[in-house]
């Protein structure tokens, strides 16, 4: 059985570190429960960092990222659960921090809560690294007196979109792989093989046919502006990312982004399924559903359906639900907007929009998989189609320019 190293907490508040057997991550968390101590860590020995000296990456992360702030979510909400005060809890939060920023700014909050300030405030002053949505959650969990279990229920939430967009990632990375490899094919086809023809072409004296004349210049482009057009290839992708910093482009875009014909059912859904999450877990935690819809504006991404949110929001403060408006703007999916009528005539509106949100991560989940198997054997087609047609013209010119009949 592997061996893994467990760091916790006594009930005092002290950190203690220790290495265990177990077959899995989940029976040493077990077994750290059973000796008394709150489990914060448990990784296999290996992968972990060992008292003696500390494993460090070639190169140390400066900035702060979305995984380091679910696993600060988890810890924070297992030491308070525990029963331990909130500036010892972020104090031994410190200790386990994984990078000397993460580090940094657990030292700043620490500071701001025991100062009296509260731990909405004392996140939201950290700006750019929690998001709005973050802390309106927290602060919802302070006013409730349900700190703890919004804690928890915020770690669930960013774990679940982590396994999602690294299930995409996954998905395409044999697609990448195989498109940069087709691609370097028909390069070294193009300007290292191709060319060696040419000299023989030109000694036979005769007319070579349109197909070849076409490959040979292809290989000719490739191999005196190929430097060039990286350069054209790279300005054209800054200038169109200059360009979706225009609002109305960015909005034209959007827009496309969600009704068209091919990309508009997936990414329709994807928007859907992140709207009614974070919406529901809002709600669920006891946000007015005014400012939820509000913290939900500002947190989306695609302009073209925040406008209609916004729109929503201005029918709610005037009465008429949250459905029925949705309904009216005719950019949400349909199913969608019934289920949360549903909800809101059931009473159960954050329960119906987490249902949503689960519905729709299951159809995306399998578009993407259908879009990806299709893709694989296209790409496939596609590549020997390419290297097909120049092997053909190369060889029918060969054939033509010594008088072989094909």
């Amino acid at each position: 059985m592997p061996f893994f190293q467990y760091k916790a907490v006594t009930p005092a508040g002290e950190v203690k570190e220790g290495v265990l057997e177990a077959s899995s991550d989940a029976v040493a968390i077990a077994r750290v429960r059973d000796m008394g101590f709150i489990p914060i860590r448990a990784q296999e020995a290996g992968t972990a960092k060992t008292p003696e000296g500390e494993r460090r990456p070639l190169f140390e992360r400066k900035g702060v990222s979305t995984n380091d702030i679910t696993i600060l979510t988890r810890e924070l909400a297992t030491l308070l659960k525990a029963g331990l005060p909130l500036d010892r809890s972020v104090e031994i939060m410190i200790s386990l921090a994984s990078t000397p920023r993460v580090a940094e700014i657990l030292k700043a909050i620490r500071n701001d809560v025991r100062g009296g300030t509260a731990l909405s405030r004392a996140l939201d002053n950290q700006k750019g690294i929690f998001s709005r949505f973050y802390v309106n959650m927290i602060r919802a969990g302070e006013a409730g007196g349900s700190l703890p279990q919004v804690l928890l229920r915020l770690a669930e939430y960013m774990e679940r979109a982590k396994a999602l967009r690294d299930n995409i990632s996954a998905s395409l990375t044999y697609p990448a792989f195989l498109a940069v490899i087709s691609l370097v094919a028909v390069v070294v086809l193009l300007t290292a093989v191709v060319p060696r023809f040419k000299p023989i072409f030109a000694s036979a004296g005769k007319a070579v046919p349109f197909a070849a004349q076409a490959v040979l210049w292809a290989g000719d482009v490739l191999r005196n502006f190929g430097p060039l057009i990286l350069i054209g290839i790279a300005g054209l992708l800054w200038l169109s990312m200059r360009r979706l910093q225009d609002p109305h482009v960015r909005y034209r875009v959007d827009r496309w982004m969600v009704t068209g014909r091919f990309v508009g059912p997936v990414f329709s859904k994807v928007e859907m399924a992140r709207f009614s999450r974070t919406l529901g877990t809002l709600l669920g935690n006891g946000v007015a559903l005014v400012s939820a819809l509000n913290v939900v504006r500002d947190t989306m991404t695609n302009a073209w359906l925040a406008e209609a949110v916004a729109e929503v929001g201005r029918e709610l403060k005037e009465g008429r639900g949250l459905g029925r408006p949705m309904m009216e703007t005719g950019r949400f999916p349909p199913l969608a907007v019934h289920m949360i009528l549903v909800g809101e005539e059931t009473g159960r509106l954050d329960e119906m929009l987490m249902q949503v949100a689960e519905t729709y991560d299951r159809e995306v989940e399998i578009a993407i998989r259908k879009a990806l198997a299709l893709l694989q054997p296209v790409m496939i087609v596609v590549m020997a189609l390419i290297v097909g047609f120049i092997i053909i013209a190369i060889l029918s010119a060969m054939l033509s320019v010594y008088d072989i009949p094909i």
